[in-house]
């Protein structure tokens, strides 16, 4: 790649963006654009545009995106129940592609020669990031140090950042022995004692959800209202998606729901232990379940059920901008037509329980369910039939 003159940096504040940012002035002489998006990971942002200030940056930008990612991102994505080996929600994965877009969005808008991210060359995120980024612009040039760069350890990154004077978390005594991930959906955790998979996290770890021991013994009781697989409205209010997921977080944290800790298969071929903690993404997901089991034909959701495994692989794997992601979303959103109406939920101790489905779309009868008496529609006779028929290759597969 020719020397670039400008370059777009994601840009999250911490240390490892902090020495790219010096780092690729140094390397290259070229101009250094920041870009952070707030998709609800907190207090990260707030500090973002003081610290690429202090490193030179002219232009910075930084963007409430959390509508934008519920609504565009999520919300697809729940549609599908997507969750990837069963018990990760995905809340770094989708969160890939929309930094992607801006990033080539803002990379357009300035002109700039290429885009960088810091992801390592061991992770998934690099993957996500540039295969997101070519589906949106193939000719697009990116730098990703982790792979360039003499640095071989954070430790190192830290060295440089001191000679440097760059201004790190490691200096005000808020070191934290994980690498985290944040934003509205989720927080994870990897790396420190958290390698070494027969260790326990220490519960001071969990920032977001408190420990089923100190939940509180009462429980609450809330319903979501969907339309078109999407909720609408919670406890009768209704809300954008990113207010559904901001209060549900509250709800759930406060009752010690979403933690997971799980050894995932990333898409390099490494394994990797994660700790997550997913508390509006554990309700969404148990209530759009619900919603949909009176209100999808028994085929068309056992289609979904063979669908979603390879959906969730293709937004874990780095692919939400292929033609293979969007032709399912098409079979998708097109399942949820008829997934409207209310679901009731317990919270409490950890658990999300079902208390009550209701839908003006439910194929649900309970004149057929019911074994207090026949429907007229439904004679068991014909089940003998029904079962004979079936089993016609059991008795001669010998």
């Amino acid at each position: 790649m020719l020397k670039p003159r400008k370059v777009v940096l994601a840009y999250s504040g911490g240390l490892d963006t902090s020495v790219i940012a010096k780092w690729l002035m140094e390397k290259y002489q070229c101009e250094v654009i920041t870009f952070t998006a707030d998709i609800g990971q907190g207090d990260e942002t707030k500090d973002a545009r003081q610290k690429a200030k202090k490193l030179g940056i002219k232009k910075i930008y930084v963007e409430d995106l959390k509508e934008e990612f519920v609504k565009e991102y999520v919300y697809p994505m729940f549609r599908a129940n997507a969750i990837y080996e069963g018990e990760y929600f995905l809340g770094t994965s989708i969160a890939r592609p929309l930094i992607s877009k801006r990033l080539v969005e803002i990379a357009k808008k300035e002109r700039a020669d290429a885009i960088c991210h810091g992801s390592t060359g061991k992770g998934n995120d690099q993957v996500r990031f540039e295969l997101s980024a070519y589906a949106l612009n193939p000719k697009i040039k990116i730098i990703a140090p982790w792979r360039e760069w003499a640095f071989s350890s954070r430790k190192d990154l830290v060295r440089y950042a001191r000679m440097n004077k760059i201004s790190i978390d490691f200096d005000q005594g808020k070191k934290s022995p994980y690498s985290m991930d944040a934003n509205i959906l989720h927080t994870s955790y990897e790396g420190g004692i958290l390698e070494d998979p027969w260790k326990e996290p220490d519960e001071k770890m969990w920032l977001r959800t408190c420990s089923i021991a100190n939940a509180p013994s009462k429980s609450d009781i809330i319903t979501l209202e969907f339309a078109y697989g999407d909720v609408i409205k919670l406890n009768s209010k209704k809300m954008s998606p990113a207010k559904v997921f901001e209060k549900l977080n509250s709800l759930a944290g406060k009752h010690g729901i979403g933690r997971s800790d799980i050894v995932e298969n990333r898409y390099v071929g490494i394994k990797s232990r994660g700790c997550y903690e997913t508390p509006a993404g554990t309700i969404y997901a148990k209530a759009h379940r619900a919603m949909e089991s009176i209100t999808l034909d028994r085929e068309l959701l056992h289609l979904k059920e063979d669908l979603a495994n390879r959906y969730s692989r293709l937004i874990y794997n780095g692919y939400w901008f292929s033609p293979e992601r969007e032709s399912l979303q098409t079979i998708i959103d097109d399942s949820q037509k008829s997934v409207s109406g209310l679901v009731k939920l317990k919270l409490h101790k950890g658990n999300v329980i079902v208390c009550g489905r209701q839908s003006p779309n439910s194929l649900y009868s309970e004149d057929l369910s019911t074994f207090e008496k026949d429907s007229g529609s439904y004679d068991q006779k014909d089940a003998e039939g029904f079962i004979k028929v079936n089993a016609l290759r059991l008795k001669n597969k010998s």
